[in-house]
């Protein structure tokens, strides 16, 4: 029976498998077993085992996120060690996330929550997405959630990804797609690549009333370039990540009309962990039957 290490006590509550778990957050001394820990559930959230708490599991050979994002983790994972991450997870929740902050600005909900608290009834003509181009930055999970639903709505929904392929267009395309897009939608991961993709030529290339959303990482945006922008009033942004994150309370972009921000909440769902807890269990058993791991962290991720 192979050895698997999880952050806590709930996680040994929640996984039925065919495995000893022994618990250990990767703070404080090692227990007893760990040299003997094949499979590693890391925590969740920012929490990331040091490089040397790694060493302590001579014998590891897979280490299971439960986030897409793994940036913090490519140069901590051993040679050998096989990196996976959470796909699938929380692409529904973020998906949905997405969409509702898409819709909100679409069709003027911020201007009507603020004339809510002010007791105005005051009709105005929003906008809608029967027709309207969408530029989905990411054709993973989360993208392909929000294309289903926005494809429902009428939208036209055009996948741009790092590497061209059939049906998604490469990133070197964006010149000629962005002066189209009525919305972009920013779902694909954070790398040296796509560092500050979106930038002051990018947000230029789009046209007058666009509407940018984020839920992937915030340095993918130049924030400075953003902002100039959004006080402009030619574009309007959701963003549930940001540069700086967390972003300060005295950062002027939480006091513009035409921005929503949510607090990097796209994965934190009340259904997220019992997802999650789906994935490792399966992981778990591929791994111990000798199937194929889901989820595989490989190339330039």
């Amino acid at each position: 029976m192979i050895t698997v290490c999880v952050p806590s006590e709930q996680d040994v509550e929640a996984l039925e498998v065919p495995a000893e778990l022994l618990v250990w957050d990767g703070t404080g001394p090692p227990p007893d077993g760990i040299e003997q820990v094949e499979f590693l559930l890391a925590p969740y959230m920012g929490a990331t085992f040091a490089t040397e708490s790694l060493t302590a599991m001579p014998a590891l050979k897979v280490v299971q996120l439960l986030s897409a994002g793994v940036e913090p983790w490519l140069a901590k994972v051993p040679p050998g060690v096989t990196l996976c991450n959470g796909r699938g997870v929380h692409g529904s929740s973020t998906a949905e996330l997405a969409v509702a902050g898409l819709l909100s600005l679409v069709r003027g909900l911020p201007r009507y929550a603020r004339q809510q608290a002010e007791g105005q009834w005051q009709e105005r003509r929003g906008g809608d997405l029967d027709g309207a181009r969408v530029l989905l930055l990411g054709a993973g999970d989360i993208n392909q959630r929000v294309a289903g639903a926005l494809r429902a709505l009428g939208a036209d929904c055009v996948f741009v990804a790092r590497t061209a392929r059939d049906g998604v267009h490469g990133v070197d395309e964006l010149p000629g797609l962005l002066p189209s897009a009525r919305a972009v939608v920013l779902a694909l991961p954070h790398t040296p690549e796509t560092h500050q993709l979106v930038d002051a030529g990018f947000l230029a290339a789009l046209p007058d009333g666009a509407v940018l959303v984020n839920v992937a990482r915030g340095t993918i945006v130049d924030t400075a370039a953003l902002l100039a922008e959004l006080r402009a009033g030619r574009l309007s942004a959701f963003l549930d990540v940001t540069d700086p994150e967390p972003l300060p309370a005295d950062h002027p972009l939480w006091g513009l009309p035409n921005v929503v921000i949510t607090p990097h909440v796209g994965g934190g769902t009340t259904g997220w962990r019992e997802r999650g807890m789906r994935l490792v269990a399966e992981q778990i058993r591929r791994y111990v039957s000798g199937q194929p791991l889901v989820n595989v962290i490989t190339g330039d991720y």
